[in-house]
């Protein structure tokens, strides 16, 4: 029997711009970057708010896969709409526009089936609202949660009573950082895991990302693409790869840590070959679990005994 993989978060239409192309009222947000990599490994249970206005098959994709929309209401009144515009080399980008609609008084409200989920991602949404969702989830066995720099001024205090109740945080190395007051990644990592998660997720984009705990580190780096279109939703597609994986197999150990590290490395890969989530649009399991295969190439070496210090 497959254990519920849930994921809480934002629905948005994107409109983005980068030196590539640009896409206008995409499908976008947490939940759909989550879902559309995770459901390659897994299905997937979404919760999520959209609007009047949001096309009525933009998700019909991810209902195919495997994605279950259950739990995403449709409110009246416009969707969350987020407009950016990313610099030649995409390291950067400016927000041009964000205009939460109807997301700005979503509650989120689990379905009963969905309240026996084992594995929890929540997406990056007020920490009262994530504090909300765990009351309402019966017996998880693994929850994970991002943020951003938003909450981390604002809500400070509510985020640090979440980290006392979820396993892993993941967060950009700017947000661990600001979180920690720390500007070295390992320390703020080691101090985030001193409030409680047992693991720290550093995603570093184009460097790949890192996971903490209180014995080990592990590195992945990023791989290697020579196209990238779209670095929108990357981090997302990370953690729906990561999750899913976990939920496929239901090991916690830390090798299985370290392979989900790989596989939400290699969705995230997926991701920015393309706009929106087109990049995943079309992969299988096999193309990801190749890609899992060149990971291990990439940073697979033999010691050499016989000169061995």
């Amino acid at each position: 029997m497959s254990v519920g993989l849930l994921v809480v978060g934002s629905i948005a239409l994107d409109s983005v711009a980068t030196p590539f192309g640009e896409t206008a009222d995409a499908p976008g947000g947490s939940a759909v970057f989550f879902s559309a990599a995770g459901v390659i490994l897994h299905p997937v249970q979404v919760v999520g708010v959209i609007g009047t206005d949001y096309p009525p098959g933009a998700l019909r994709a991810l209902e195919a896969r495997g994605v279950d929309l259950s739990g995403v209401e449709r409110a009246q009144g416009e969707s969350f709409r987020w407009k950016a515009k990313y610099s030649y080399d995409l390291s950067s980008r400016e927000t041009l526009e964000t205009r939460l609609g109807v997301f700005a008084e979503f509650r989120p409200k689990l379905p009963a089936k969905f309240r026996d989920a084992r594995y929890v991602f929540l997406g990056n949404i007020d920490p009262e609202l994530q504090l909300g969702v765990l009351d309402q989830v019966k017996h998880p066995e693994l929850v994970a949660c991002d943020t951003m720099n938003y909450w981390i001024h604002s809500k400070r205090d509510l985020l640090l009573e979440l980290l006392r109740h979820i396993d892993i945080l993941m967060v950009n190395d700017s947000e661990a950082r600001e979180l920690s007051g720390d500007w070295n990644i390992y320390r703020a990592a080691r101090w985030i895991l001193a409030r409680g998660p047992r693991l720290t997720v550093v995603k570093q984009g184009e460097h790949g990302a890192l996971l903490v705990s209180a014995e080990a580190t592990f590195k992945v780096p990023a791989y290697p693409l020579q196209e990238v279109f779209d670095p929108t939703g990357a981090g997302d597609a990370f953690a729906g790869g990561f999750m899913g994986y976990l939920a496929s197999t239901g090991d916690l150990s830390d090798a299985s840590l370290r392979r989900a590290m790989v596989y939400g490395a290699a969705l995230g890969s997926f991701a920015v070959e393309a706009f929106g989530v087109e990049g995943l649009a079309d992969v299988t399991l096999a193309d990801v679990r190749a890609r899992v295969r060149a990971f291990r190439d990439l940073v697979h070496f033999d010691m050499d005994e016989a000169n061995r210090a």
